[in-house]
Parts: C-alpha cells; structure tokens; sequence
C-alpha cells in the first residue's frame, strides 16, 4: 500500500487529489494538510511513502518544506512531489535542488497524476527527458554551486560514468546499454552513487552532475 500525505492551502484542491487517490486500491491517503508547518509535523508522525506538497503556502512553503524533510533522517523515505500551477519554473527548480524528486502541474490528467504516484514511491524520479533537457537549459546560466562537486572523489569511475548518463535523462536499462552492463549492475552504480553523493533520488543527482561541473550542458 502506497502511503500519501497531501500539503496544500486550498481545500477544494485537496478534496479532488483525495477523491481520486481513494478509488485506488494500493493507494492510501493517510493525511492532509493546509500549509508547510503542519505538513512536516503530519510527515514525521505517518512517515508517508510520497508527500505531495504545494509549491506556495503560508507559514511554510513548499520549498522550505522539501528542504526540511530532505534534512531529516528519519525522514529519508518521504518521496516529495512538487505541486504547481506554472510547470518548470524559479520554484520548482529551487525545489528539485531542496531535494524533491519531481514535480506536477496541478491539471495533470488523472492517469498521469496516478502513475507519478507510483513512480515516486518507487524511489524514481519525476524527470522526463524533455524535463531533464529544460533542466539542462537553467543551469548553462547557473553558476557552479560552490562546494557541489565535493562527493566526486568518492565515486569509482563507472559511478561517475553512470551519474553522467543519468544527467542526460538515460533510464537504468539504457546506462546498461551504453555501458555494456546488466540492469542491476547499472542500477547499483547509480544507487551507490546517490549514497555517496548524499542524493536523494535521481532528480537530485541530475542537479548535482550539473552544478559540479561533471556534466557541462550543451550551449548549441
């Protein structure tokens, strides 16, 4: 059963994502909440499979939210999701940097909406290709985040070749192929990765190949 706490200041919102997360029979909502503050407080006592959280909320928004779950131990099995209005945006980045593993546009269509459930629980990222590419679009003008690359030095060579792949939006099967690995293999070289980089998911390890200068985008 999947376990999901909804964070969001609009009710009406809350109510329609509830009523159609009930109808599914490996879904369960376990909580709701109307602002940030209480969305952590909510996520520390049910300790959720994903929070679907909203990207502006009083007290608390969603950024800070993300970035305060993504800070806590006993929180590191919360998958967050990202909920806007607007799609990729200045918030969502800041929000997939905070440690999200992706995001929605709130009128995704129901089977996209549940399947991204699923997706997350699983541990994987929301980032489609064409997400990952117009990720790759913000950071030719980022500047390097000082201090990102620091983990590099603990990765063997095929984990630093399997984190490249992933910052291209390459799945597990595909790393195998380029790779000439089974997908488990593959699989692990990114697990590891993550560990050691201190990655959350793969959303963040795409952030992180990027500000360290791993990875450099393509400015053509």
């Amino acid at each position: 059963m999947i376990r999901v706490l909804l964070v969001d200041d609009q009710p009406l919102l809350r109510s329609g994502f509830r009523a159609l997360l009930d109808l599914e029979d490996d879904i369960e909502v376990v909580a709701e909440a109307a602002d940030g503050k209480e969305g952590l407080a909510l996520a520390k006592e049910h300790l959720p499979d994903v929070a679907l959280i909203d990207i502006q909320m009083p007290v608390v928004d969603g950024i800070e939210a993300t970035r305060r779950i993504a800070a806590d131990p006993a929180l590191a099995g919360v998958h967050v999701v990202i909920l806007t209005n607007y799609g990729l945006d200045e918030y969502v980045f800041n929000a997939l940097r905070a440690g999200a593993a992706g995001f929605l546009v709130k009128d995704v269509v129901p089977e996209d909406f549940l399947h991204a459930v699923r997706v997350a629980a699983r541990g994987d990222a929301l980032l489609a290709p064409s997400i990952t590419r117009k990720l790759i679009d913000r950071f030719i003008t980022q500047p390097l985040h000082i201090g990102a690359g620091a983990g590099l030095k603990e990765l063997t060579n095929r984990e630093r070749e399997a984190v490249a792949l992933v910052a291209q939006g390459l799945s597990n099967d595909q790393i195998a192929d380029c790779m000439v690995i089974s997908s488990l293999t593959a699989k692990t070289h990114v697990n590891r990765a993550m560990a050691k980089l201190h990655a959350r998911d793969r959303a963040q390890l795409v952030v992180i190949a990027y500000e360290s200068g791993l990875v450099a985008p393509r400015t053509s």
